[in-house]
């Protein structure tokens, strides 16, 4: 089993910048693909960005493309999402979501991922 943390989210102006992480627990995390996805409020939700195990290859959502950047540090369990040039239509609770079996990705479907964080809120102001 895996549990996953969101953290880093909050009230930022538009344009500004954020970096949300998420550590996982299980000792399986380095070999298990990561992803983001986002959902605002009323809409279904949205891929974000995800990487592969090893952190050889990202894949990201065409609102984000070019402003966000998908990390990993497998020593210490974490994924990262850096957010730059934030905007209003970027506000959302953002998930963290890893994949059971091993190896492979980036996997842009909801479906590909078998754990989920509870999510972490980010308001962007206009």
């Amino acid at each position: 089993q895996v549990q996953l943390v969101e953290s880093g989210g909050g009230l930022v102006q538009a344009g500004g910048s954020l970096r949300l992480s998420c550590v996982a627990s299980g000792s399986t995390f380095s070999r298990s693909a990561m992803g983001w996805f986002r959902q605002a409020s009323g809409k279904e939700r949205e891929f974000v960005a995800a990487i592969t195990w090893n952190g050889d290859d990202t894949r990201y959502g065409g609102s984000v493309k070019g402003r966000f950047t998908i990390s990993r540090d497998n020593a210490k369990n974490e994924v990262y999402v850096q957010m730059n040039s934030l905007k209003p239509e970027d506000t959302a609770v953002y998930y963290c979501a890893a994949r059971a079996k091993w190896y492979g990705g980036p996997y842009f479907g909801e479906w590909a991922y078998d754990y989920w964080g509870q999510g972490t809120q980010v308001t962007v102001s206009s």
